[in-house]
């Protein structure tokens, strides 16, 4: 049987990023064992989930592959790639980045034929791309494994909850107003955050509008979901709930999956939502947009800051590559969107999603 490893570290939308080309994969090789090394989480996600992947091996801590602050377990990583050597892949391809410590990693796994990026001074693979921070990671996946005579089929990823995660959802909702608005406040990096108060002014008239609005997120997220329901119920007759740090990423898929609209900010939960077919409506800044935001605008749209300098210091801020120096502020880029277009956005697809069930 021919065996294909894919390399993919990093959060749960750089794993969604690399699904159509994991896609591609399993269209051009339907016989082969499609084994994806990365991260606890996307083994979470993946476990027993219909798709391209037959299996995840969890990668060890090693610096600029899975490591969050740059450190390598020596011995981890060595008995890692030894045991991957002896699975004899016939291809692995690197979807990490510009290959500066993941193509030697993937070297390392002793693969018959290699393809990734590459920066200029990245170990060279079989088959390369040069690596250019400015492209949707979508295309960059898909135009990666196509040097391995992998063609596009999908263009955008798809998860598949299962009928057990969307009752869980549909539990974990309770009582549904005319539609369900969930709402993710958090990101990675600060300066994608939208303010609270527009989160919760947003979800002050959603509620007022007679839907059920819910606030998700990761332990991280609780306190800005607890904010946004205390802001949004001030006056004492808006009703909007958190569920932040309190869900598995089971519950999660399900609550999205269940959802009519997802609010958000350039994150995992937004590529998730629209990944189970949720309407979303995301908060960008452009560069954001160019790398990772939606190919489509039927039922995902899209508010962008402008913002090229930071609102303290005034540094240009384009060059947000991973090898790129940031200033030390963490101010919203993101804060000039306004709350009124969001909402239309919003109450657009509830209205789609209302005809579409009348139909």
């Amino acid at each position: 049987m021919l065996k294909i490893a894919v390399l993919r570290g990093g959060g749960l939308g750089d794993l969604l990023f690399a699904m159509p080309a994991l896609d591609a994969l399993a269209e051009a090789y339907p016989e082969a064992e499609i084994v994806l090394l990365g991260t606890p989480l996307h083994q979470q996600l993946l476990d027993q989930r219909p798709g391209p992947v037959s299996r995840v091996e969890v990668l060890p801590t090693t610096a600029g592959v899975s490591s969050a602050d740059g450190s390598t377990d020596e011995d981890g990583t060595r008995r890692f790639l030894e045991r991957m050597r002896a699975e004899g892949f016939d291809l692995a391809c690197q979807l990490h980045g510009g290959g500066r410590n993941s193509n030697p990693f993937l070297l390392g796994l002793g693969a018959r034929h290699t393809v990734g990026t590459a920066t200029p001074d990245a170990a060279a693979l079989d088959r390369m791309l040069p690596y250019v921070y400015y492209q949707h990671e979508v295309v960059r996946w898909l135009e990666t494994v196509a040097l391995a005579g992998a063609l596009p089929v999908t263009g955008e990823p798809r998860v598949v909850a299962s009928r057990a995660e969307r009752a869980r959802g549909r539990s974990l909702l309770g009582r549904r107003g005319s539609g369900v608005v969930v709402i993710h406040p958090g990101a990675t990096d600060p300066r994608r955050r939208w303010p609270t108060e527009r989160f919760a002014e947003l979800a002050r008239r959603a509620a007022t509008r007679g839907n059920t609005v819910v606030c998700v997120g990761d332990a991280g997220d609780a306190e800005l979901a607890d904010r946004i329901v205390r802001q949004a119920a001030s006056d004492g007759r808006t009703e909007v709930v958190s569920l932040a740090g309190r869900l598995s990423l089971s519950d999660l898929v399900g609550v999205l999956a269940r959802a009519d609209v997802f609010v958000g900010n350039d994150s995992g939960p937004r590529h998730l939502a629209q990944a189970v077919g949720t309407s979303t409506v995301g908060i960008y800044w452009v560069g954001n947009l160019i790398n990772g935001g939606p190919l489509s605008r039927a039922t995902q749209r899209v508010h962008l800051s402008w913002t090229t300098r930071c609102p303290v210091c005034d540094r240009d801020v384009t060059q947000v590559g991973w090898t790129a120096e940031r200033c030390e502020h963490d101010d919203s880029f993101v804060a000039e969107v306004g709350v009124d277009d969001v909402d239309a956005d919003v109450e657009s697809l509830l209205n789609a999603r209302s005809l579409r069930s009348v139909a």
